[in-house]
């Protein structure tokens, strides 16, 4: 996904104003997911189509969104965003603010399980749960190569988003 290609006007500049003014929640919460998986490219406040990830990696095809007291008010949005990015076959994880700030390890072990979660249906979908050895499974890891992400609709120009 080129998340600058086909954008409106003012794209960039509300990117910048969001990353600018970044709650705290969302400025810890990106910090430890730098130091809890170094090898992984954390972007933030990243355009998605018509719409803003709060963080994002590409190679996993994760959006980690951290909702605020107004999240709670604006359900039927969130769920048409959540829609949007899971058919461009992204994950979408949210957590609440509050979560990130009191519980930041905790958070970051939610996602570590869902890498692990992700890599096991895609050992067994592959037909290997085997580890190097030949013996059990493998540990899953968030390290492990997710392979380049295809274009979306959105890019290849089949229209706007639903």
């Amino acid at each position: 996904m080129r998340t600058y290609a086909n954008q409106p006007p003012g794209t960039i500049t509300r990117a910048r104003e969001l990353r600018r003014n970044a709650s705290e929640a969302e400025k810890r919460l990106l910090r430890a997911l730098r130091e809890a998986f170094p090898t992984l490219k954390w972007r933030h406040s990243v355009p998605f189509g018509p719409y803003y990830a709060d963080i994002l990696c590409f190679s996993a095809k994760l959006v980690i969104e951290i909702d605020g007291g107004q999240h709670g008010e604006a359900h039927a949005y969130d769920e048409r965003r959540t829609r949007h990015m899971n058919a461009e076959g992204y994950q979408v994880l949210r957590f609440w603010n509050n979560d990130v700030l009191a519980n930041t390890d905790g958070v970051i072990a939610q996602i570590s399980l869902s890498f692990q979660e992700r890599e096991g249906a895609h050992l067994r979908a592959s037909g290997d749960g085997k580890g190097e050895d030949g013996v059990g499974s493998a540990l899953p890891s968030p390290l492990r190569a997710f392979g380049a992400p295809p274009l979306s609709r959105w890019e290849r120009g089949s229209g706007a988003p639903a």
